[in-house]
């Protein structure tokens, strides 16, 4: 068992690795981005990624306060459903209603992969090649998809 402190270093030194194996790859169209706080530039559209002792997920987060703009914004997703799944190669897990770490309602589009533990360095290119692939399809999908949302997009 790690204490709290020892954990948020391992926590960050995993991020930090992550992010100095994707700082080299630009964005689909030849940006470079910050892959661990990545940009839609969409309110309430969020890439995440996420580790623990148990799992790894990343996905696509709704978090709009407002239940009705949330479900028109996943509703679009799904009828980018068929792009997003060719772009990365699987299929994601849809989750129309869920909620997150603080009780906050929201939708998601997610990819798990467990068991895998953050904690353990040995895992850490387990999580590499989990997240890596994924964060560059991911971009790759939003690089022409995000112009979908040009309706919902708020002034």
């Amino acid at each position: 068992m790690y204490s709290k402190a020892e954990a948020s270093q391992l926590r960050q030194a995993f991020w930090t690795t992550l992010g100095q194996y994707m700082a080299p790859v630009l964005s689909a169209d030849g940006l470079a981005v910050n892959w661990i706080n990545y940009k839609t530039g969409l309110k309430g559209v969020q890439f995440k990624l996420d580790a623990d002792n148990r799992r790894a997920r990343i996905g696509i987060e709704l978090t709009q306060p407002d239940a009705g703009i949330r479900e028109l914004f996943y509703e679009q997703f799904g009828e980018l459903k068929t792009l997003l799944h060719e772009t990365l190669g699987e299929e994601w897990t849809w989750e129309a209603a869920a909620t997150n770490e603080h009780g906050q309602p929201l939708s998601r589009i997610y990819k798990e992969l467990a068991p895998v533990n953050l904690f353990t360095r040995d895992d850490w290119p387990a999580l590499i090649s989990f997240f890596k692939p994924r964060l560059i399809a991911l971009d790759e999908f939003w690089s022409s998809a995000q112009y979908a949302f040009e309706e919902l997009r708020e002034g």
